[in-house]
């Protein structure tokens, strides 16, 4: 699968990039900003964007929404380190789900695999 992350914390972002790289994904671009996020997408056309809610520059809903609106196809899943699940609703900006950092590797890859059509890994009793 072809993703774009944006996240404005650097170490994590690399990290995230290496981490999707090992599981057999082609980052095709690491931003650093909503702003850049908006760009990165329209060069590159990836299947998924996994973008930080809250950036500097342009924040990750305000770029969810701008990305959409020009492509109302595309398909964001929103990081986010917010606590509370209900300030973080994915349906009211358009993104198709939001993870909770820290990201758990087997929450991550059954997302991606349920938007490739595969089935979804049986779930551990621990959650992760």
């Amino acid at each position: 699968m072809r993703v774009l992350i944006a996240d404005d914390e650097r170490a994590f972002a690399t990290t995230f990039a290496d981490l999707l790289r090992s599981c057999g994904h082609e980052v095709v671009d690491v931003v650093f900003s909503g702003l850049d996020a908006i760009r990165s997408y329209h060069r590159h056309r990836p299947d998924v964007v996994l973008m930080d809610f809250n950036m500097a520059r342009l924040n990750g809903l305000t770029a969810c929404r701008n990305i959409l609106s020009s492509d109302p196809a595309g398909r964001i899943i929103f990081l986010t380190g917010v606590s509370n699940a209900a300030d973080l609703d994915p349906l009211l900006s358009g993104a198709i789900a939001s993870l909770r950092k820290p990201i758990k590797v087997q929450e991550l890859e059954d997302v991606l695999r349920n938007l490739q059509g595969g089935p979804a890994a049986p779930a551990q009793a621990d959650g992760k």
